[in-house]
């Protein structure tokens, strides 16, 4: 009895010491919901990694529903390297910019109508460090990779949890989209160890939730090539001679197959001005280079096009692209006064905040290698969780040459799940939204779905048809 007081007891003095945002620069009034972005006793972050070295910010935002009842969602953004605030204003979260009454040097906010949080509560967190406001106290601190990021990402999670002990009886899904997708089936699985062996706090999970998900970097490279070919941006010709004469492998030529580089360097020509992320739409990027034998494996292998901060171009600001829209947030998270608002640490203060920091991508020239990518694939991983009592809800913007769908339904089908339901349009407002297919395996399903006009990530193009999607999922419901 004693000890539930003491519980209780805590629970209330960790509730009273939330730092809650009730206004934000840019927002007129007060916020509608409620967004934590810290606890007073550690000043806005979590620390993780040896010793605390690692800092993490986030930004949690109950429900706007039942946030008692409602999921809770651990939200991870991709890059790696991408701040959170990117995943919170260009895709799920609750607040968007107005374009339209913003400047460079002022952005104005806006409530977005189709957030996630309208059914779950969500924790968006900066990670790994160097991305949007973590940081780590030591160079050592900088240095990351894949399963360390994931480990440090779990830890947050316990921590998160520690401190806000009333969520934990609420499901708990892990979500993420592009990069992500490395990172985050090695927390998931993580996950089910800890709760195998009994680590505090118990985890209530159900399952994961993945959008455009990287997950095998060699396959789906080489996918992006026979996507071209079926959006129609290669033709047949091409296509058949590039397959032929490369044998289907786009990412590690031999530098003897003259055959192969010559088709690939039709292939670069046809696509080097398609806006990878979403390829109906136009593109900020200069012209490449002429080929040489590498360009086209980097351009193609870089996995997030979107990630770097846009800068104005001028021969290209004749039409709206949407990297130069990115740069609004840039200017909005480095004033002074959002800094203020979201409780950012006074040692933060001579860092620049980027949408995405580009030292973290592959073929990046630096002076400091800050991340490792040491895991090419995940494959694995999720053939472990299929056998887990687990729920994924897996979808994929059909417009993304970044990570094509074609790719991610290739890796779900070699996991031999059975098919529930074959390939099948589903709707929004009686219009087909995309199509969609659900797997299973004993006490394992997986729903996959294409967004229809979606790109990279589908939020972002097509948010009504996407909160659609999640809530139903979540629900239980056919999408």
């Amino acid at each position: 009895m004693l000890f539930a007081v003491f519980l209780l007891l805590v629970s209330m003095e960790v509730i009273e010491s939330r730092l809650l945002v009730q206004t934000l620069p840019g927002f007129v009034g007060d916020l509608p919901f409620t967004l934590e972005t810290g606890q007073q006793f550690a000043l806005s972050y979590i620390g993780v990694g040896e010793s605390d070295d690692v800092q993490f910010f986030y930004y949690f935002i109950e429900s706007e529903g039942n946030p008692k009842d409602d999921p809770l969602i651990l939200w991870l953004t991709g890059g790696p390297g991408c701040s959170a605030l990117s995943g919170l204003l260009y895709e799920i979260g609750p607040l968007t910019i107005n374009y339209q009454n913003s400047t460079l040097e002022k952005a104005v906010l806006e409530i977005k109508p189709h957030s996630w949080t309208k059914v779950a509560n969500i924790i968006f967190v900066d990670q790994p460090a160097g991305s949007g406001f973590s940081y780590a106290r030591t160079p050592e601190g900088y240095k990351a990779n894949d399963t360390s990021s994931a480990m440090q990402t779990y830890q947050f999670l316990r921590k998160w949890l520690v401190d806000h002990p009333k969520f934990l009886k609420n499901p708990f899904y892990l979500g993420g989209d592009s990069y992500s997708g490395i990172v985050l089936p090695i927390v998931v699985d993580e996950i089910y160890n800890g709760i195998g062996i009994g680590e505090w706090p118990q985890i209530n999970i159900k399952g994961y939730v993945l959008g455009n998900p990287s997950t095998d970097t060699r396959s789906e490279s080489n996918s992006r090539i026979p996507f071209a070919h079926r959006m129609a941006l290669l033709s047949d010709a091409i296509y058949k001679s590039a397959k032929e004469n490369c044998h289907g492998e786009y990412l590690n030529v031999d530098p003897n197959n003259i055959l192969c580089i010559r088709d690939l360097e039709v292939v670069e020509k046809c696509l080097e001005r398609i806006y990878k992320g979403h390829i109906l739409e136009p593109s900020c990027e200069k012209p490449s280079k002429p080929f040489k034998s590498n360009t086209l494996r980097r351009s193609m292998r870089s996995l997030d096009t979107t990630s770097v901060d846009a800068r104005p171009l001028p021969q290209f600001q004749t039409h709206w692209c949407r990297e130069g829209s990115y740069i609004y947030s840039s200017t909005w998270a480095n004033s002074r006064d959002v800094r203020e608002a979201l409780h950012i640490r006074e040692e933060f203060n001579d860092i620049e905040w980027v949408r995405c920091n580009k030292t973290f991508r592959r073929h990046v020239p630096t002076e400091r290698i800050v991340y490792t990518h040491n895991v090419p694939s995940v494959v694995g991983y999720h053939r472990r969780l299929a056998d887990k009592n687990c729920r994924a809800l897996v979808y994929s913007g059909d417009h993304d040459m970044v990570v094509p769908y074609i790719d991610t339904l290739n890796w779900i089908e070699s996991l031999n799940l059975s098919v529930e339901s074959d390939w099948t349009p589903w709707f929004v407002n009686k219009q087909v939204a995309g199509y969609t297919m659900k797997f299973s395996k004993d006490e394992y399903s997986l729903t996959y779905a294409t967004v229809k006009g979606g790109g990279h990530t589908a939020p972002e193009y097509k948010p009504k048809e996407c909160l659609s999607m999640f809530t139903r999922w979540l629900a239980y419901d056919p999408l």
